[in-house]
């Protein structure tokens, strides 16, 4: 087992790779950019290195400055947490070049992933069916033909997208021209590459997702789906497990699926298939090769530590679990709450003046902030996550509606009062929602 980690995030994250690796026996290095010299994780870690000024790209994106801190605390591992640098296949490379072990999968398949057509192409070959597209887009015309023969609408994609960034839909002929170039433009800006494919655009599906652990032995086993169809620009708002959707066979064949198709690729570590479900079918989207900002849900339902299996198979332990094993108990749904105005969902940092956080059984916080705390305005707007779990759907919903209602956060615009709203409503009390959930009650 390593002997100390250097945590390559911020937040909350940050926080929960630490407690674990404290359960573990692991001493902890926390980066810090200027703007969170006084974030939790730097005050519970057992070291902490300051790497540059609060712009991401000179603290948290600083490859050199993480590396640094990695040579003079002496650190064995790093772990990449979610978002920044976590899914940077050079990142995980340069780590492994300078003899630190990368918790997460391979340098090679986040390369893989990350690319969405190699990624589906890859799925394809392996048995996962994937939405009806144009991987290389030759000619408006060649967009126009797929057009009359699948049907309007359709979507552009960035090949090295995420996050709604390098989207845009098209409803008729008129729009492919603008779109693309719209498309291209903003993925060049966002990702360095202005690389787009074409996909039939599914009217109202659910967004699945399927979580896997595989080690190096080949021992690969999946947890389960979330559905993470609540969203809002592409992101998501709520998660919740089991899915109310899928039936028994549905919920096995599709896993199986997932666990097929990574032993295929020799995966390694934590991952999430991403899937559009829709008319009783799966298409593949993407897979995340990484820890997801919702495994908490995963965990509540089975009682694994996500962030401990990930740490024990980037050491080289042998997974122990077998898929007969795993049980799926009760019922687990997570809402993220951002420091945004609830209406406009512009972003408010500033100064936590009051904070209380809800208890009570089956009620899980995960957060790095407190009473007396100033958000920084230079990140994520997200500031917690509130998890409950309950016997079924129905006893964990009404937890989390009493949860919220504890939940008090002053000196800053939050989205409690939204999740609140969202919980009150037919739809989604009743399970029928799809991803244009947002659309139709904003």
């Amino acid at each position: 087992m390593f002997k100390k980690v250097l945590i390559a995030n911020r937040g909350e994250v940050a926080l929960r790779v630490l407690r674990t690796c404290r359960e573990l026996g692991i001493e902890t290095v926390a980066i810090h950019s200027e703007a969170d010299s006084e974030a939790m994780h730097v005050k519970l870690a057992d070291e902490s290195v300051c790497i540059g000024p609060p712009p991401v790209s000179q603290s948290y994106l600083n490859i050199p400055s993480i590396i640094t801190a990695a040579t003079i605390t002496n650190t064995d591992a790093i772990h990449p947490g979610y978002g920044f640098l976590s899914e940077n296949a050079r990142f995980a490379e340069i780590v492994e070049e300078h003899g630190y072990k990368f918790i997460g999968p391979k340098s090679e398949h986040i390369k893989l992933m990350g690319n969405k057509i190699k990624a589906k192409e890859t799925m394809l070959a392996s048995g996962v069916q994937s939405i009806p597209g144009i991987n290389e887009i030759g000619s408006i015309n060649q967009v126009k033909d797929f057009g009359k023969e699948y049907g309007y609408p359709l979507i552009i994609k960035a090949v090295n997208g995420g996050g709604g960034k390098g989207m845009r839909k098209i409803y008729d002929e008129k729009e492919i021209e603008d779109s693309i170039s719209s498309a291209k433009k903003e993925s060049l800006n966002a990702f360095g590459d202005d690389s787009v494919y074409l996909e039939k655009l599914l009217i109202n599906p659910k967004h699945i997702e399927i979580q896997i652990i595989a080690d190096q032995y080949g021992n690969v086993v999946h947890l389960g789906e979330r559905d993470c169809s609540v969203q809002r620009n592409h992101q998501k708002l709520i998660e919740e497990s089991p899915s109310v959707t899928l039936s028994k066979e549905e919920r096995e064949q599709i896993g199986l699926t997932s666990v097929n198709a990574v032993r295929a690729i020799k995966y390694e570590g934590l991952g999430t298939l991403e899937f559009l479900y829709e008319n009783n079918k799966f298409y593949f989207m993407e897979m995340n090769t990484r820890l997801q900002v919702e495994h908490p849900v995963t965990e509540m339902i089975t009682n694994i530590d996500l962030v401990k299996e990930q740490i024990r198979i980037a050491a080289g332990d042998k997974m122990k679990m077998q898929q007969n094993e795993i049980e799926i108990n009760g019922h687990a749904i997570e809402c993220r709450i951002n420091a945004e105005n609830p209406k406009t969902f512009i972003p408010s940092p500033g100064m936590i003046n009051r904070y209380h956080q809800p208890g009570g059984l089956g009620v899980r916080i995960e957060s790095a902030v407190y009473e007396g705390y100033k958000i920084p305005s230079h990140y994520d707007s997200m500031i917690a996550k509130l998890i409950t779990h309950g016997a079924d759907r129905e006893e964990c919903i009404s937890r989390m509606k009493r949860a919220l209602e504890e939940y008090v956060i002053m000196g800053v615009d939050n989205t409690i009062q939204l999740h609140q709203d969202i919980l009150k409503e037919n739809n989604f009390v009743s399970g029928k929602y799809n991803i244009n959930f947002m659309n139709d009650i904003r």
